[in-house]
């Protein structure tokens, strides 16, 4: 069921969405939690569907919030607020509210989304793009309990990484670090398998890839090794190497997805680490609604203090020189913790 409303307000909202539930025989409320997703027009119909499908996990009241661009100082001061309801088969398993916002009401969204909120539940607030630099000082995020980001879509992802450490606060989160939890699963699942001491590191993949950065500055903070930042043409991350005095473990993954994990004296095997989408990647998140320690400390130990290197230069081209160079704080190897995700 889908029901529009023009020139509305959040109790008319609240109203209509508990008539359509009766109406379609579902009275009772079963949503665990309330997303509100902060967007654009433009990446709204997404953003929506991810959510939708990742909702099929964590039946969920989904609130879109679309701050719409007033042209002319008149339109910029008439407040105005549509809103769009969809309840049932069209709102995956719980109900949507896409909120589009007029005028004046663009500052105080978070007037009109407060009253929307499910009651004694977690809220997680989610910007596909275009977050605040402070996620915790925004009006917006300050509802939730979990705010979640996308550096990748930032127009300079490593600038970006820094602005998230600098404003970092308890229940911050990016999908970028969601993209590497099976990679950091399958490398500490690796050390686990053999008692070897990992001397230094090398995390290979596309230049202004903050998936690329927060890999191996997990690595560096855990390891206490250099780790070193090659280039590669892609897709996203391609190869991790791990130097121990008994050779190179090594996980590559050429193509996006299968890749390979080679050990010392073992036969090398394939294993699945296939690009994941939005919609999976949301459905991870929102499975934890604690703060994650493990991103802090990786976020926060920084890209400059890791040693860079650029790829194979082609041949009879100089070798290029590094453009950054740190040591890991002082402290013995240790085998690096995956993400923790327990039941709900």
């Amino acid at each position: 069921m889908k029901i529009d409303l023009t020139e509305t307000t959040s109790s008319k909202i609240n109203a209509a969405l508990v008539q359509a539930r009766r109406d379609i025989g579902t009275p009772a409320i079963g949503m665990v939690l309330t997303l509100v997703i902060v967007t654009d027009e433009e990446n709204a119909y997404d953003a929506l569907k991810s959510a939708n499908d990742a909702s099929h996990e964590h039946p969920s009241r989904i609130v879109v919030v679309v701050k719409r661009v007033s042209r002319s100082p008149r339109s910029r001061r008439d407040a105005r607020l549509d809103a769009e309801l969809r309840v049932g088969a069209d709102a995956g398993s719980g109900e949507t509210v896409v909120l589009r916002l007029h005028g004046e009401l663009v500052d105080h969204a978070q007037s009109v989304v407060l009253p929307l909120l499910l009651p004694d539940a977690p809220v997680v607030v989610w910007w596909p793009e275009g977050a605040p630099a402070d996620l915790a000082g925004d009006p917006l995020g300050a509802l939730g309990q979990r705010r979640i980001t996308d550096t990748y879509s930032s127009e300079k992802p490593v600038a970006t990484l820094g602005e998230r450490a600098a404003a970092y606060a308890p229940g911050d989160t990016d999908l970028s670090w969601t993209r590497i939890t099976p990679w950091r699963s399958m490398l500490a699942a690796a050390l686990d398998q053999q008692s070897l001491s990992v001397t230094s590191a090398t995390v290979e993949g596309e230049d202004e890839n903050p998936s690329c950065e927060l890999l191996a500055m997990w690595l560096a903070d855990r390891l206490g090794v250099p780790v070193h930042r090659a280039l590669s043409g892609g897709p996203g991350l391609t190869a991790v190497r791990l130097e121990t005095k008994d050779g190179s473990i090594v996980l590559n993954r050429a193509d996006g997805g299968l890749a390979t994990l080679c050990m010392p004296g073992q036969p090398d095997r394939a294993v699945a680490l296939k690009r994941r989408d939005t919609a999976e990647l949301l459905a991870e998140e929102l499975r934890r609604l604690d703060p994650d320690n493990t991103y802090e400390a990786s976020l926060k130990f920084g890209v400059a203090r890791l040693e860079a290197s650029a790829a194979s230069p082609a041949k009879g081209e100089a070798e290029p020189e590094a453009t950054a160079e740190a040591k890991a704080p002082a402290k013995p190897a240790a085998k690096p913790a995956a993400k923790k995700t327990p039941a709900k």
